[in-house]
C-alpha cells in the first residue's frame, strides 16, 4: 500500500506538469480535481502490532482457593489425590483463560491493523480514479 501512494505521487507530479500550458505556465482558467490526502492514514511505523504482548497480569493468577477443592471428611489418600487432580485442573483452565485472553488481544491487534489497510486502500483507490479522469482529460 505505501509503494502504491509513492508511486502515486510521482504520477501526480507527472500529471500536474502534462497539465501545464506549453509545459511552462499554469492554466489558472482551468479547475483540477487534485486528490487532498489525509496524512492520518499513511503515518509510518504503525503496521506492526502482532506479536505476544508480554506475560499476563497479576490478577490473574492460577492459585486455588487457600482451604482447598476438597473437604477432607476422611483424611485419606483418595482425598489428596483428589486435591491433587483439581489442583492441576485448576491450573489449566487459568492457563486456557491466559491463552483466550491472548488470542482475544492478538486479534483486536490484526483488526486495528485490517483498518489501516482497508483505509489505505481506499485511499489509494479513489487517487487512482482521480489520476485516471485527469489523464482522460488531457487525453481529449
Amino acid at each position: 500500500m505505501d509503494s502504491i501512494n509513492a508511486d502515486m505521487q510521482i504520477a501526480e507530479k507527472a500529471l500536474k506538469g502534462m497539465e501545464l500550458c506549453c509545459g511552462v505556465f499554469p492554466k489558472f482558467w482551468k479547475k483540477t480535481n487534485e486528490f487532498k490526502e489525509d496524512d492520518a492514514i499513511w503515518k509510518g511505523g504503525e503496521d506492526g502490532g502482532v506479536g505476544g504482548g508480554g506475560p499476563p497480569p497479576a490478577s490473574m493468577s492460577t492459585m486455588g482457593p487457600q482451604g482447598g477443592y476438597v473437604a477432607k471428611i476422611t483424611n485419606d489418600d483418595r482425598e489428596e489425590e483428589m486435591e491433587e487432580n483439581m489442583q492441576q485442573v485448576s491450573t489449566m483452565i487459568g492457563n486456557l483463560r491466559n491463552m483466550a485472553a491472548d488470542m482475544g488481544n492478538e486479534v483486536e491487534n490484526q483488526n486495528r491493523q485490517l483498518d489501516r489497510i482497508n483505509l489505505k486502500g481506499a485511499s489509494n483507490e479513489s487517487r487512482v480514479k482521480i489520476a485516471n479522469d485527469r489523464a482522460g482529460a488531457l487525453l481529449k
